[in-house]
C-alpha cells in the first residue's frame, strides 16, 4: 500500500535553542520512503543522524535568533505487511534469542517491567504459545484502562498507568511492553502515522518478538493495524520522541496528515487476525 504523510511542528524561539526531532519514516526490508522533505520556515542549523537501537532517524535543528519557527516533514511511502498463521509460531527461550532482541528484556525508563512480574504472572498465565500470552496483555489492556486525551505527560510510566488506570497511546504501549518484558517476551515502542486515526496526531503502538520474528500490536484499536506508517522504535518513548527541546524554545503547533494513495484498502483490524488465527508483521 501507498501512503502520503506529512508533519508539522510549530515554535516560539526565545533564544538559543536546539530541537532534536524524528519526522522520518524508516527506510526497512517492507518500507520504501520516496520523495521525502524536511523544510524549516527560516535559516537553521540542521543534521541528520542515526540513534538509537533500531538506527532511528533524527533531525538537529539549532537556531540562534528568536521568533517563530516551524519544521515541515512529508514523504511517500509504500508500505507491506505479512500476516502470519498462529501454527508457524514457535517459541524461543532467553538463552537463544538474537543480540538484537536481547535489549528489549530489560526495564527501561517508563517500563519498569521488573516491578510487573507479580502482576504479570497472576494476569496472563502460560499460554500454548507467547502469542498468546500477547494477545491476553493486549485485551487485558485495551478492557482496563480508559484512553483519556491529556491523563499523562512526558513522566508517566507503566507503573503510573497501570495504578491510575487511564492514559493515552503511548502509555497503552509502555503498558504492554512492561507486561511483556515481565514474561521474558522481548517487546519494544514503536511511534506512527497512522492512517483512519481520528484525530490524526503522532501515534504509538508496541511489537514483540516471538519465534525470532517482530509482530505488531495496538491495544487502543484506534487505527487500523495495516495502516501504520514507521518512523521510530526504541525502548520506550525516550528513544523514539518525536521532538525534545532544548534551550529557550516551547511547542505552538503539531498537526499530522496520513493519505492512503490506493484505490482500495482493507483495513485489518485485532478482531479479523483473532478469527483468521494470524498475527502482523508490519513493513
Amino acid at each position: 500500500m501507498k501512503f502520503n504523510v506529512t508533519g508539522h511542528l510549530g515554535y516560539e524561539v526565545d533564544g538559543p535553542a536546539t530541537i532534536i526531532s524524528s519526522l522520518h519514516c524508516l527506510q526497512t526490508p517492507g518500507q520504501e520512503v520516496t520523495d521525502e522533505s524536511l523544510l524549516t520556515s527560516r535559516p537553521v542549523d540542521y543534521h541528520e543522524m542515526e540513534l538509537g537501537l533500531g538506527q532511528n532517524r533524527f533531525s538537529r535543528i539549532s537556531v540562534e535568533t528568536t521568533g517563530p519557527l516551524s519544521i515541515d516533514y512529508s514523504a511517500t511511502v509504500s508500505m507491506s505487511v505479512r500476516r502470519v498463521p498462529h501454527d508457524d509460531l514457535t517459541n524461543i527461550i532467553p538463552g537463544e534469542l538474537s543480540a538484537e532482541a536481547i535489549p528489549y528484556l530489560f526495564p527501561s525508563r517508563y517500563c519498569e517491567s521488573d516491578m510487573f512480574r507479580t502482576e504479570a504472572a497472576r494476569l496472563f498465565p502460560p499460554h500454548d504459545s507467547p502469542y498468546q500470552q500477547v494477545k491476553a496483555i493486549v485485551t487485558w489492556i485495551s478492557q482496563n484502562i480508559t484512553y483519556v486525551s491529556g491523563s499523562t505527560d512526558e513522566q508517566s510510566s507503566a507503573s503510573f498507568v497501570l495504578a491510575y488506570r487511564q492514559g493515552v497511546c503511548r502509555d497503552f504501549a509502555h503498558l504492554g511492553i512492561a507486561f511483556c518484558r515481565a514474561l521474558t517476551i522481548p517487546a519494544r515502542y514503536v511511534t506512527v502515522y497512522a492512517y483512519q486515526l481520528n484525530p490524526q496526531d503522532f501515534h504509538a503502538c508496541f511489537e514483540a518478538h516471538i519465534g525470532g520474528q517482530w509482530f505488531i500490536f495496538d491495544a487502543t484499536g484506534l487505527a487500523p493495524l495495516n495502516g501504520l506508517i514507521r518512523i521510530a522504535t526504541g525502548r520506550d518513548a525516550s528513544d523514539a520522541a518525536v521532538a525534545s527541546l532544548f534551550g529557550a524554545i516551547q511547542g505552538t503547533e503539531l498537526s499530522v496528515s496520513c493519505e492512503c494513495l490506493e484505490e482500495q484498502f482493507h483495513p485489518i483490524t485485532r478482531d479479523e487476525l483473532h478469527n483468521t488465527n494470524e498475527a502482523l508483521i508490519l513493513g
